[in-house]
Parts: structure tokens; C-alpha cells; sequence
């Protein structure tokens, strides 16, 4: 890889620290065992500040991806929504254990979890200008590799500087759960320290600049004549629609996964560490791994089948009573994870104009963020009704197998 594609990826080391320590193993379920009143309260709060967040990315993606893409701006808005996602991070640390900072903590988590999402549509969009047609599946799945490599890494650090020794370094406090909290302050730092690559050694694609009211006014006609445009290519707007629900259900997973093991299977913090840990071990090698299987089975195969698995093995999860096969099934199931992601990416590469790839890439952000809600508010809404985390959950492979009957009727190049 050149040093181009390697500064590229590595952005996916940097911030992949927050899905895996705030949005899925360490934060989450601190939020619903220790600031929310009861577990299936907490999920029913995670779960709509999550559906509220999922519709501002669907809002601001298209609009801040526009005048980014018509300006020449990327890399810019990538910086200071790298910078964004740092600040609401650390402002978790004063999320105490108590039910009275449960607004606190849900604003600042679903604050830092939108700066997130917003900054990788630019980080995606990125992707066409550092690497070549042939190369982008590669590309792609090298820095979703890495992505699992440093959520990996950083839930090391956490559970071996921070959660796990008694008494805790630094002073901090167990008993206000400073040695969780603590977690956040790292992943701020993480995503500082390590998301510079990119922004250094990735140059914003050569053109012109033009002004912000230019740029938005442009960049907004573009983005529409490409919607419009979307009935001459049905291939792509059946995907787009398939990745919505898939996509969906996917974040759900990555969301909830934590809260469903803290409050059905009663894992403390430590053991949803190590259960993070060996998902990401599963998920890294599954993410590099299926590069290759994508070069012998194609893009669409290599989707259809990671999709399929996942909703076998997560119907397993949700029926099993028995902590001891959750963990084995979980493991198994990390391996589809990079896979469904990372080929996506590369599909829709294959299925894009080839002069009008980076427009392409702008709606393959969109339709896995515009909808970002629906699942977060399918959860909540379920998990209120039936009082079961279990039947909540269940939302997940309706809307996997939503998108899988979708995809089937795609036809890649």
C-alpha cells in the first residue's frame, strides 16, 4: 500500500475507539446499570437518544457533504469533526452514577456519537481520490481491519490501566465509577492522537474553492440532480434501499449489543471488556480476511452471505439462556462484521458511473445514515411494549432480513 492508502486507513485505528468503548461495550452499559434507574429503562433511553441522533445525521449528511464536496472541503470538515467528537467524549467523565445525570450523559454521547457519524462521511468520501478503481475493496477492507485493530487496543488500555485493577491508579474513585468514566477521557485522547494521519498526508482533491454560499448552493443542485438520476440506474437505488435496512440493523447490533448483555446475561463492566476484546480479535481478522473472499466471490456474494450468517447466529443470541454459548456465538459473529462493511463500500464502487463515483459515494453515506433513527426507535419502541430486551433486540433481524430480500435482487458487475 502506498503511504497515501496507510494514512487514509489508519483514520479507522483512530476512531473506532468510540463505537467500541462509548457507543458498544464500556459506556453504553454503563449507562444502563449504572446512571439509568433500571436496565430496560436505560435501553428505552439509549434508544430513543439514538433514533434522534440517527435523524440529525440524515439531515446534516447530505447538506454539510454537499458544500464539502463542491467546496473542496473535506478534509476540513473531517478535522473538525475529529475535533467535535474528542470534546463531547470527555464530557462524559462528568456523567456520575446517579439517575440525575442520565440527560447529561445521553447529550454528550449522542452529541459525540453525531460529530462521529458526520465526520466518516467525509473520511468515506475520501476513499475514490487515495487509491485506484481496482484497489478500493482492498483499500477498504485494510482500513476496516485497523478500525477493529484499534477499538481493539483501546479497550486493552482501558481494561488494563483503568476498569480492571483494585484499587485504581491515578486515585480515581470505584465507587463513583470514576474508573469507567475514565474510559471516555481515553478515547478522547485516542482519537487525537492517532486521527492526524489523515489529515496531514491525504490532500484535498485538486480543484477549485469555492466560497461557503457557492458551495452550498451548488453542491446542493448536484447532490439533486444525482437523486433524480437515481430511476436511470436501478441496480444502485435497489442497493441504496438494501444497505438502509441492513445498515440499520447492523448499528442497532453495534449499539445495543453491550446493553442486552449488561441487563439479560448480567455481565459486569470487566467481562464486557473481554467480551469486546475477543469481538474485535473475530472482527479484525473476519474485515481482512474478507478482502480476499471478495476478490474470489465478489462484492455482492460476499454481502449477501455475511448478512445471512449474522441473522442465523444473532437469532441463536436472542434465543439462548445459557451465558457460556452468548459469548461463543458473539465471537462467531464478529467474523461477519468487516466483511458486510467493507464490501459494501467496494459494491458500490462497482456499481457507480465511473465519472461520477465520488457523487455516488455522497449517497452511499446517505442511505447508511438517513435512516439512522428508524432502528434505535423500532428498539425502544418494541423493548417498551413486551418489557423485554430480548423482544427489542429481535429488530435486528427483521431489518437484516429486510435488506438481504432487497440485495438478492441486485446485480453487480
Amino acid at each position: 500500500m502506498t503511504r497515501r492508502e496507510w494514512a487514509w486507513a489508519s483514520y479507522d485505528w483512530a476512531n473506532s475507539a468510540f463505537p467500541t468503548v462509548v457507543s458498544t461495550f464500556v459506556i453504553a452499559a454503563y449507562f444502563t446499570k449504572g446512571v439509568a434507574p433500571d436496565p430496560v429503562t436505560g435501553q428505552v433511553m439509549w434508544g430513543w437518544m439514538q433514533a434522534l441522533v440517527g435523524l440529525g445525521i440524515g439531515l446534516l449528511s447530505p447538506l454539510l457533504g454537499s458544500i464539502a464536496d463542491a467546496g473542496g472541503r473535506r478534509r476540513a470538515f473531517l478535522m473538525v469533526f475529529t475535533l467535535l467528537t474528542a470534546f463531547f467524549t470527555a464530557g462524559i467523565w462528568f456523567a456520575q452514577p446517579q439517575p440525575g445525570y442520565v440527560l447529561w450523559a445521553l447529550v454528550c454521547v449522542g452529541l459525540g456519537t453525531l460529530a462521529f457519524e458526520v465526520g466518516t462521511v467525509f473520511y468515506n468520501a475520501m476513499l475514490p481520490g487515495v487509491t485506484t478503481r481496482e484497489r478500493l475493496g482492498r483499500v477498504s477492507g485494510i482500513g476496516w481491519a485497523l478500525g477493529y485493530a484499534g477499538g481493539l487496543a483501546c479497550l486493552v488500555l482501558c481494561l488494563a490501566l483503568f476498569v480492571q485493577p483494585d484499587p485504581s491508579p491515578f486515585g480515581l474513585d470505584r465507587a463513583s465509577a470514576e474508573h469507567v468514566r475514565a474510559t471516555a477521557l481515553v478515547v478522547a485522547a485516542w482519537v487525537l492522537i492517532f486521527g492526524w494521519p489523515v489529515l496531514v498526508l491525504v490532500p484535498e482533491a485538486p480543484g477549485r474553492r469555492q466560497g461557503w454560499g457557492v458551495a452550498a448552493s451548488e453542491g446542493l443542485r448536484e447532490f439533486v440532480g444525482l437523486l433524480r438520476g437515481l430511476p436511470r440506474h436501478p441496480e444502485i437505488l435497489r442497493f441504496m434501499i438494501a444497505r438502509i435496512f441492513y445498515t440499520d440493523g447492523l448499528n442497532v447490533l453495534f449499539a445495543f449489543g453491550a446493553v442486552y448483555a449488561a441487563g439479560v446475561f448480567h455481565m459486569g463492566f470487566e467481562e464486557i471488556l473481554l467480551f469486546g476484546i475477543a469481538l474485535n480479535v473475530t472482527a479484525g481478522i473476519g474485515a481482512f480476511a474478507g478482502g480476499y473472499v471478495e476478490e474470489w466471490r465478489g462484492a455482492r456474494a460476499t454481502v449477501m452471505v455475511a448478512l445471512l450468517l449474522i441473522m442465523a447466529i444473532g437469532a441463536g443470541m436472542l434465543l439462548t439462556e445459557s451465558k457460556t454459548v452468548f459469548w461463543v456465538l458473539g465471537v462467531g459473529l464478529g467474523l461477519l462484521f468487516g466483511p458486510a462493511q467493507a464490501a459494501s463500500r467496494s459494491l458500490m464502487a462497482q456499481l457507480a458511473p465511473p465519472d461520477e463515483v465520488t457523487g455516488y459515494f455522497g449517497l452511499f453515506a446517505l442511505s447508511g445514515r438517513a435512516t439512522g433513527f428508524i432502528g434505535p426507535a423500532l428498539l425502544a419502541l418494541v423493548t417498551s411494549t413486551f418489557a423485554s430486551q430480548r423482544a427489542g433486540m429481535a429488530v435486528v433481524l427483521v431489518m437484516l432480513g429486510l435488506g438481504a430480500a432487497i440485495l438478492a435482487t441486485v446485480k453487480a458487475r
